[in-house]
């Protein structure tokens, strides 16, 4: 049995005792992990050695405070249990990885209340920026015009206007898509599940619809019914499809996203109708697992990829605070992607 006389505990190791083993002094240590580009290859590639043999962890928290850029990012989701945010949120950590920085996601769950909490808790910890999916739909106001500690923020599927940098989808276009794929397939009385009223996201997909509705001589009042629910999941898609079924049926829904689209997809079926025979279904987002569907799904398809890769690179060279930067708003075409749940003809897998 050991005593506290004869028990042996190994402290971590220390900067000094990687600048011994390389050979080297403090400072290039520091400089091979916060200037890499400053060190000479061979240096750099002796202190990295001993980084790893030692297995050496940098306090990051030193590093900020020597004038370091923090490698930290901050991503703020509206929905951590949205596929669409995972595939996102997974496309951005690959991206970051590349460039050596490392992602803290976040779940703001579409309150603006807990956004701002969120927001002022990353500034507090110094992160060198963040991807924001904003929780608000303020019209006559910038909410986050003013951020805390000067923050670097990019946001993420919304276009914020020119004091900004974003990377959106062209919601409102995506909404057009949709309806007009259904209107060619002679529906005419077309049902809208949009998720909360507070999210632009949803209401640009929404003004899409009706313009693409007005655009064929209807009137949105007649052809067009629109549902909000309080979230974005599943359950509130099938809660939408009892509403609907209440009221006289829809001959097609068009959803603000895939879950709600399988949500309602659950509820039409409940009720002992037919996707598309009884009822056509279109989604949004086109996540993985729409193409797999029960019946496979028709989407409007976001360029996932795309859009977390440029947002990703776009918030580095934005927190990098070089005079030369200037806030950019890129604007993606969103594409329809037909399937089983709108016309039999399609093919079950795409």
């Amino acid at each position: 049995m050991s005593t506290p006389d004869t028990a042996t505990s190994k402290s971590p190791a220390g900067i000094r005792d990687v600048a011994a083993l390389a050979q080297v002094s403090t400072g290039t240590v520091s400089n091979t992990i916060n200037r890499p580009d400053t060190v000479h290859p061979r240096t750099r590639a002796a202190v990295e050695k001993a980084i790893a043999e030692l297995g050496f962890v940098p306090n990051q928290q030193a590093r900020v405070l020597t004038g370091a850029s923090s490698n930290v990012i901050g991503l703020v989701v509206l929905d951590i249990e949205s596929p669409f945010y995972m595939e996102a949120a997974h496309v951005i950590e690959r991206t970051v990885r590349e460039s050596g920085h490392v992602v803290m996601l976040c779940n703001s769950e579409g309150d603006t209340t807990r956004e701002s909490g969120l927001l002022a808790m990353l500034a507090a910890q110094r992160v060198r920026g963040v991807l924001l999916a904003p929780a608000s739909l303020d019209e006559d106001s910038d909410p986050y015009k003013d951020l805390p500690g000067d923050l670097p923020v990019v946001l993420l599927d919304y276009n914020g206007g020119p004091e900004h940098c974003s990377i959106s989808v062209d919601n409102v276009a995506g909404g057009r898509l949709a309806i007009e794929h259904l209107l060619q397939l002679g529906h005419t009385r077309i049902a809208v599940v949009g998720g909360p009223t507070g999210l632009r996201q949803f209401a640009d997909r929404a003004q899409g619809a009706r313009e693409a509705i007005i655009a064929a001589g209807m009137d949105p009042e007649v052809s067009l019914i629109e549902v909000s629910t309080s979230g974005i999941g599943i359950q509130d898609g099938r809660r939408a499809a009892e509403l609907l079924l209440e009221a006289d049926s829809p001959d097609a829904v068009f959803c603000g996203n895939d879950m709600l689209a399988f949500g309602v997809y659950r509820g039409l079926i409940d009720a002992g109708l037919s996707v598309p025979e009884d009822v056509a279904l279109v989604g949004y987002d086109d996540i993985d697992f729409a193409r797999d569907w029960v019946v496979p799904l028709t989407s409007v398809r976001q360029p996932i990829d795309k859009l977390g890769t440029r947002a990703a690179r776009l918030l580095i060279e934005h927190s990098a605070r070089e005079d030369s930067h200037t806030h950019r708003q890129e604007v993606l075409p969103p594409e329809l992607v037909v399937r089983r749940s709108t016309d039999l003809r399609a093919p079950a897998q795409h």
